[in-house]
């Protein structure tokens, strides 16, 4: 006759009335010694407990949200008995709700249930204000549950993933924290969008209160005019990049007084050609320049890889009256100055125009947002996905800059660099924000 064995808490240590946070066996599971049981935290860290002897489980003494201490029974096994042969899977019974509700310290949370195909996050708010406190709904059965570390697991918790829609990448299918960052980031890219759609709020998708509805009438007359196909198409994308991208911004100067006394000169003898060269041509030369001496600032990220563009494409941001959109001048390390205005002149009456091709807006590696003739300081551009960094060029002012013996005016152009923090760090943006400068500053150092 088999024996029947009460499986408790070992000796865990410094940990008293840690929390039950995971069941990772079934009543019928046949468990082998060292087999994780279920996971416990306390205020310091997560564990899993593991058994002390093999057999089939025959009774669960805890559920979700118990408190345990050494020496508490976490189950009963039966000692050399055989799990029953596997049922068809139709004919498996349905465990009881209690034992798939997760455990959540917030009252009435809002639950996400993604769909089989991970796309659209279906969201049902539990109260009248929607709750910060989100998680997926655990699968109908809690055998087979997905191979991560308890770090791994509680990091899934607190971002409300659900493991076992993840995808390990490690040996044995073992869930890393980069896989479930990955998983959060198709959920945004996928699943935000057309939950808005559905939902009417971008807000309710991602855990936040919902959109203000007004009626703006009821304070005077008003009129509703629908946004342009170009602005919807780029809000999403602006919106998508702000969300997902970690921004930072390095400001610095250039000195350009020279600079622009080259560019004038070359107006003037181009003039009967029709050609007019503007600073955007310098300074995608500079930036050119740039890439080659960075060459991270002239890649994409590709999930855990840094794909290196050995082609130099330099968009630019085009204020149409239908909204921005972002031409590509390709092959910028091939042209001369001349012929950069020319194309960017061409490409920017095309884009007010409507007339870009989708060709003519793909393959960049960096973009140049310029507000020189409109005004500013500064600013904080947002990067033009896939790509790492994008600059922002502000209107140059004259500046009394001391050059050792006196104050001199000077044309000072302000340079807004955002960059990917994932892949590049402030110091060596600001290194290459510096060389910029000192590019543009003596446009001689381009043939260095």
């Amino acid at each position: 006759m088999s024996e029947l064995i009460d499986i408790k808490v070992p000796d865990i240590g410094d940990f008293k009335d840690v929390e039950v946070i995971e069941i990772l066996v079934n009543v019928g599971d046949t468990i082998e010694v060292e087999q994780s049981l279920i996971t416990v935290e306390s205020d310091k860290a997560s564990m899993e407990i593991p058994s002390s002897a093999a057999g089939v489980v025959k009774s669960l003494s805890i559920k979700l949200g118990d408190r345990l201490n050494e020496g508490s029974v976490m189950l009963q096994i039966e000692a050399g008995a055989q799990a029953p042969a596997a049922q068809p899977e139709e004919a498996k019974p349905e465990p009881a709700p209690a034992a798939a509700a997760p455990a959540v310290a917030s009252a009435a949370p809002e639950v996400v249930t993604p769909p089989a195909d991970l796309g659209v996050i279906q969201t049902a708010p539990a109260g009248s204000l929607p709750s910060p406190t989100r998680a997926y709904a655990l699968p109908t059965s809690v055998t087979n549950l997905p191979h991560a570390s308890p770090s791994v697991r509680k990091f899934a918790r607190e971002l409300g993933v659900d493991l076992a829609l993840v995808q390990g990448s490690a040996d044995k299918g073992r869930i890393t924290r980069e896989d479930v960052q990955g998983f959060v980031k198709q959920a945004l890219s996928q699943g935000v969008s057309a939950a808005a759609s559905a939902s009417g709020d971008s807000g309710a998708a991602l855990g936040l209160l919902p959109w203000p509805k007004v009626d703006f009438s009821q304070f005077g007359e008003v009129e509703a005019k629908p946004l342009s196909r170009i602005k919807k198409i780029s809000g999403a994308n602006l919106h998508r990049n702000w969300v997902m991208i970690p921004h930072v911004t390095n400001n610095d100067e250039a000195d350009i007084t020279d600079l622009e006394a080259l560019r004038q000169s070359l107006n003037q003898e181009y003039k009967r050609q029709e050609v007019r060269v503007t600073m955007l041509a310098f300074l995608m030369k500079a930036a050119v320049a740039a890439l080659k001496k960075f060459p991270e600032f002239n890649a994409s990220l590709d999930g855990d890889q840094l794909i290196m563009k050995q082609y130099y494409h330099i968009g630019f941001a085009a204020d149409t009256p239908n909204g921005l959109v972002v031409p590509v001048i390709r092959d910028v390390d091939q042209k001369g100055i001349i012929e950069i205005a020319q194309e960017t002149s061409e490409l920017a009456a095309k884009a007010r125009d409507g007339k870009l091709s989708p060709s003519q807006m793909q393959g960049g590696c960096f973009t140049i947002s310029s507000l020189g003739g409109i005004g500013g300081t500064d600013f904080t551009p947002i990067i033009n996905a896939p790509e790492l960094a994008i600059l922002g060029v502000s209107r140059s002012k004259m500046m009394p800059v001391w050059d050792g013996q006196a104050f001199k005016p000077r044309l000072i152009l302000p340079l807004s660099l955002s960059f990917d923090h994932r892949v590049i760090d402030g110091a060596a943006a600001a290194r290459f924000n510096a060389y910029l400068g000192s590019l543009l500053a003596d446009f001689r150092r381009i043939v260095l």
